[in-house]
């Protein structure tokens, strides 16, 4: 995607969006990079903007007791990275690192949320991308907490505790 047409890079999580809808988003669009290894956000913080990765890799991690950050999903080009900002308290519920150098759109949540209730055509669309991305979040998630610490031998896998 570009800011400046809102046109879709392919495979983007707001490839889905009408043109209008794309092109009034990416008018709020910042250009954002991160260096290899670089927390971007952490489980528990404010969340008050969120990406679109344009290239590069960042895993999302959820602390798990005793064991400290497990990795439960690694996302690339296109993915939409961060969901919380959409819905009071808007803390992350994961966090984030990227895995080499990442070049990503930036928004500012409250713009977008400001731009969603003028326009609740656009809203509802940018909601049903998000519920998306978080129906794919909880089941990467369940599935490699499961591999990770599930019964060894289990339907679930699971290496054990």
């Amino acid at each position: 995607m570009t800011p400046q047409t809102g046109e879709p890079a392919g495979g983007g999580a707001l490839d889905t969006l009408p043109a209008e809808h794309r092109g009034r988003l990416m008018a709020l669009a910042h250009e954002a990079a991160f260096p290899s290894t670089t927390r971007i956000f952490e489980e528990g913080d404010e969340a008050d903007r969120f990406w679109i990765i344009r290239s590069g890799t960042v895993a999302l991690d959820v602390h798990v007791p005793g064991r400290g950050r497990t990795v439960v999903e690694t996302i690339g080009r296109g993915a939409l990275l961060g969901w919380s900002w959409l819905c009071p308290p808007r803390h992350w519920h994961l966090g984030a690192e990227s895995r080499g150098p990442v070049l990503a759109w930036e928004f500012d949540a409250a713009a977008v949320r400001s731009l969603c209730a003028e326009r609740p055509d656009l809203g509802l669309a940018l909601v049903t991308v998000v519920a998306e991305t978080i129906g794919d979040r909880l089941r990467a998630t369940r599935t490699r907490l499961l591999d990770l610490y599930g019964p060894p031998g289990s339907p679930e896998g699971g290496a054990g505790p």
